[in-house]
């Protein structure tokens, strides 16, 4: 069910309770951008640009081709919100379940 947790009982990674739709975007995150890091070492509220997670402007526009490719709408680069939007897992997750067409 989307809104179920998925926990991580015996604590051997840093993944905290997370959404099924948060642990699969994190899988596409790290995937299509090539990260050298576990999906389940991405917080859910940890920031995805700057000090947290260290993506760029080059990372938005790929993870926005795959998020496109994956779940069927298109994130636009001149959507005002989008600093709100890509602020974290758990925001870009939230997002992505309210307008995907996947």
């Amino acid at each position: 069910m989307p809104g179920d947790i998925v926990t991580n009982p015996d604590n051997t990674s840093p993944a905290l309770d997370r959404t099924p739709a948060e642990a699969a975007l994190a899988e596409l995150i790290v995937s299509s951008l090539q990260l050298e890091i576990a999906p389940d070492e991405i917080e859910p509220e940890e920031r995805l640009f700057g000090e947290g997670l260290g993506l760029d402007s080059i990372d938005a526009l790929e993870l926005a081709l795959a998020i496109s490719r994956s779940y069927g709408f298109e994130l636009r680069s001149d959507d005002e919100r989008n600093r709100r939007i890509f602020a974290s897992l758990r925001s870009l997750s939230s997002h992505i379940e309210a307008h995907r067409t996947k």
